[in-house]
C-alpha cells in the first residue's frame, strides 16, 4: 500500500476507535485493547486483491455486526431507563394523591395524559431504532460476500469473481473449476434435522480449508453445493486434490448427538479455457457432477472442452 493509503487507513482506524469509545456508556481499557487487536488482524489480512482477503472480509463483517448490536443494546438500555423513570414518577404521583385529603380529578387526568405522551414517544422512538437496525443489517447482508454459516465466499462473490475471470483477455496459469455436492444431504436433514445439516456443511468447509492451498477459493454455491477454483495447477495435481478431498470427507466421521454421520461428496470438474463464459464452465462442471452422481456418488468425473 502507498504511504497516503496507509495514513488514510490509520486515520480511519483512529476515528472509528474514538466513535467506539463515545458510544460506550462506561468504556474501559479492555474494550480499547480488543478494538486495537481487531484492527491489527484486519490490517495484517489486507491484500491488493480484495478477493484474496477473506480474513479481512470476515473481520469487517463481524465488526459491522458488533457495532450494530452495541448500538441496539445501548438504545434499548436508554429506552428502558426512561421507562423506569416514568414508572417512578407515576408511583410518586399515586403516593402523593393517596396522602392528599382533596383529590383534583383534573390534575390527575393531566398527569396521566403527560405520562401517556411520554411513554408513547419512547415507544415510537424505540420502534424507529428497531426499523433502522433491521435496515442496516439487511444492507450489510446484501453487500456481504461471505456465507453467514460456513464463512466461505457466497454465491454473490462467486458470480462477481467468475465474471471478472471470464472478462480477462488472457489467463496466464492453468485454472480448474470444481463443483462439489454433498451426497444424500436431504436424507441427513430429514433424518436428523436441519441443525445436523448445518453441522455437516461446516464439517465439509473445515476439511476443504485444511486441504486446499492459500490461493484456491471456496464458494458456497447452493444449499449443499460448493464451488472450488484451483489456480496455477495442472491436470494431475487437480486430480490428486479432488481424490484427497473425497478420501478426507469419507474417512472423517462427524458425531452429532451421539450418532456417527457418514458423509460423502461427489465432484464434477472442468478446466478454464480462453473464451469460456460463466455458463460454459458451470454447464461442463454440472455434466461431470451428474456422471459422478449417476455412477454411484463419492467420486469425481471430469468434463473436458
Amino acid at each position: 500500500m502507498k504511504k497516503d493509503e496507509l495514513k488514510s487507513l490509520v486515520t480511519q482506524l483512529y476515528n472509528d476507535l474514538i466513535d467506539n469509545i463515545d458510544a460506550q456508556e462506561s468504556p474501559n481499557k479492555d474494550q480499547v485493547a480488543e478494538y486495537l487487536q481487531d484492527a491489527v488482524l484486519t490490517i495484517q489480512s489486507l491484500n491488493e486483491n480484495q478477493m484474496d482477503t477473506i480474513e479481512h472480509a470476515q473481520q469487517a463483517f463481524t465488526n459491522a455486526y458488533k457495532i450494530i448490536a452495541e448500538q441496539g443494546i445501548s438504545s434499548y438500555q436508554e429506552t428502558n431507563n426512561k421507562f423506569l423513570d416514568l414508572t417512578e414518577k407515576h408511583q410518586a404521583n399515586l403516593e402523593e394523591y393517596k396522602n392528599s385529603a382533596m383529590v383534583d380529578s383534573k390534575v390527575i387526568t393531566e398527569k396521566f395524559d403527560e405520562l401517556h405522551q411520554h411513554m408513547t414517544f419512547e415507544v415510537k422512538r424505540a420502534n424507529s431504532v428497531i426499523e433502522n437496525l433491521h435496515a442496516r443489517i439487511k444492507e450489510l447482508e446484501e453487500n456481504s460476500q461471505l456465507d453467514s454459516l460456513t464463512k466461505t465466499y457466497n454465491r454473490r462473490a462467486f458470480n462477481l469473481y467468475l465474471t471478472q475471470l471470464c472478462d480477462k483477455e488472457k489467463i496466464q496459469e492453468d485454472m480448474h473449476f470444481l463443483i462439489l455436492d454433498i451426497d444424500d444431504f436431504k436424507n441427513i436433514n430429514d433424518t436428523y434435522g436441519h441443525v445436523a445439516g448445518d453441522k455437516v456443511l461446516i464439517f465439509i468447509t473445515n476439511l476443504l480449508k485444511k486441504t486446499l492451498r492459500d490461493g484456491d477459493k471456496i464458494f458456497r454455491y447452493g444449499g449443499e453445493e460448493f464451488v472450488i477454483i484451483l489456480n496455477r495447477i495442472d491436470n494431475d495435481s487437480c486430480l490428486q486434490i479432488a481424490h484427497r478431498i473425497l478420501k478426507l470427507v469419507s474417512s472423517n466421521k462427524l458425531i452429532y448427538k451421539g450418532t456417527t454421520l457418514q458423509v460423502t461428496v461427489s465432484i464434477g470438474s472442468t478446466k478454464f479455457h480462453e473464451g469460456d463464459t460463466p455458463v460454459d464452465l458451470l454447464e461442463r462442471a454440472d455434466m461431470a457432477l451428474y456422471r459422478s452422481k449417476k455412477n454411484g456418488k463419492n467420486q469425481m468425473n471430469t468434463e473436458i472442452k
